[in-house]
């Protein structure tokens, strides 16, 4: 049986379009049947139309894509109090189409676009009140070196009753910038969406554009981009786990998730002259394939850096200060994380089994299957272990693929690797589970061939609610290993 793609391709003319209202019905119908909202958004028109698009993922990792109908101003029953992980798509809907969902408990704005860039100030944050109930803001201007954005706390002494979260200060309108250009020339732009997840950005990106140009790609090619989206991930986690030591003041795993990252860096360098992979991946293939010189060299890193993980793992779980810091530290509980949406890792550490290389595992993972890693806890101290143990999968993943006779043939790849010109009218989903959780991209093209919509939608969107709730019956000190343990992006939600 082939493996599910992580990507489905349609004729846009075909999908067939509903009313506003019969889609939300089709939607409430699916979800109740136990399919999953990936992405919920509309593309507005110069006029009053807008054309809605909701992408679910059903069993078996089945894509399935429907549309709608709609004016601008219109209004629709919201789904959002029966299936609260539609809270966030459904506000940014609103934000970028004026379509209003009533009944949505949460009506606020995602990333202030356009004239609400102007309206910060005015944003209307939830109040709790009391004699003793105090306020505390936090940024957007922060002391470390950190992405900008504004923490409101409501505490009651030293324990925080309600957390909440004001982004929006790096919106650089993403989406309308990416339909400027060329679309097999947008890669360089990709990449730079979500820095430290430049290669999960740029396979999806390139998967795209290689299914709407019906070009094929070579086995040997997409195991290059598996393993550089690994070595992505490695590092991602070791930068993590770096942040949650140094946090807590456990120096020695501080300086040793540190040194551990720059050799993981370092290698993606070695292969393509980047520490974050940037210019590895682009349409039609891989710009650096893996030499039997270049596998060696990952073989010899990967296998002093396992060594030295398993030393400072131990170290750090076997810690009593570590575990007394950690654990039952910002809890979000498996109901709670299933019921408003959470994805990736921050989902598994609370018990959700939701990883897209498993249930769309496509070409690479259906020939080389990773193990789903979870945990049960939720807290601190299980995102913490969920980083460690993934790491050591990821490290397996790699030694198993790059020592496979599949790469013999990777080491030649064309300098610029490009597809054909894009087939018109067609629309595509595609789908990478990145360090933090799935990124989607949707692309339509228009009867000329050329870009109409290119919607993006980072993992750290949905996740930005569950670091919320983590601080709740916390003290306020607890908050920054909480916030360091998801490790979301701020531009990836901002965009």
């Amino acid at each position: 049986m082939q493996a599910k793609e992580p990507l489905v391709l349609l004729s846009a003319p075909a999908i067939a379009r509903t009313g506003l209202p019969e889609l939300i019905g089709l939607c409430a119908d699916r979800l109740d049947s136990g399919a999953r909202m990936l992405t919920l958004f509309g593309r507005a028109s110069e006029g009053e139309e807008v054309l809605v698009s909701a992408v679910l993922e059903e069993a078996g990792g089945r894509l399935i894509v429907m549309q709608a109908d709609a004016k601008r101003g219109d209004r629709f029953d919201s789904l959002t109090p029966l299936h609260p992980a539609l809270h966030m798509v459904e506000r940014e809907l609103w934000e970028q189409t004026t379509l209003t969902p009533d009944g949505h408990p949460w009506l606020k704005p995602v990333r202030h676009e356009g004239a609400r860039q102007q309206c910060m100030s005015d944003y209307p944050f939830f109040k709790v009140r009391g004699a003793e109930v105090h306020e505390v803001g936090v940024g957007p201007i922060h002391a470390s070196v950190i992405e900008p954005g504004h923490f409101r706390f409501m505490c009651l002494g030293e324990q925080v009753h309600h957390l909440e979260i004001q982004l929006g200060y790096q919106h650089r309108g993403v989406e309308q910038l990416l339909l400027r250009r060329n679309p097999l020339l947008l890669a360089s732009s990709v990449e730079a969406i979500a820095g430290d997840s430049s290669v999960a950005y740029a396979w999806a990106y390139c998967a795209a554009m290689e299914a709407l140009s019906a070009t094929q790609v070579r086995l040997e090619d997409d195991l290059v981009r598996g393993v550089a989206l690994e070595l992505e991930r490695v590092a991602m986690h070791l930068g993590t786990l770096n942040g949650m030591a140094t946090d807590i003041a456990f120096l020695q795993g501080g300086a040793t998730y540190g040194r551990l990252r720059t050799a993981i860096i370092n290698a993606s360098m070695r292969c393509c002259g980047s520490r974050f992979g940037r210019g590895w991946l682009r349409p039609g293939g891989v710009r650096f394939g893996l030499s039997a010189e270049r596998c060696q060299d990952l073989l010899d890193t990967l296998g002093s850096f396992a060594r030295d993980f398993q030393q400072v793992n131990e170290l750090m779980l076997c810690a009593r200060s570590v575990q007394a810091r950690l654990k039952g530290v910002g809890v979000v509980t498996a109901a709670v994380a299933r019921e408003i949406g959470m994805v990736g890792l921050a989902a598994r550490a609370s018990g959700v089994a939701l990883d897209t290389r498993l249930s769309m595992p496509g070409r690479v993972h259906g020939a080389f299957p990773l193990a789903l890693v979870t945990e049960d806890g939720g807290d601190c101290w299980a995102r913490l272990r969920m980083r460690i143990r993934e790491t050591d999968e990821s490290v397996r993943w790699l030694l198993q693929v790059i020592a496979h006779a599949a790469l013999e043939r990777s080491d030649f790849a064309p300098a610029e690797p490009a597809c054909k010109e894009l087939r018109p009218n067609m629309l595509c989903v595609s789908v990478r589970e990145g360090a933090r959780g799935e990124i989607v991209q949707v692309i339509e093209t228009g009867s000329d061939g050329r870009l109409r919509h290119y919607k993006v939608q980072d993992p750290s969107l949905q996740n930005w609610f569950g670091v919320a709730l983590s601080v709740r019956d916390n003290e306020i000190s607890d908050f920054p290993i909480c916030n360091k343990s998801f490790d979301l992006s701020y531009c990836g939600n901002d965009l």
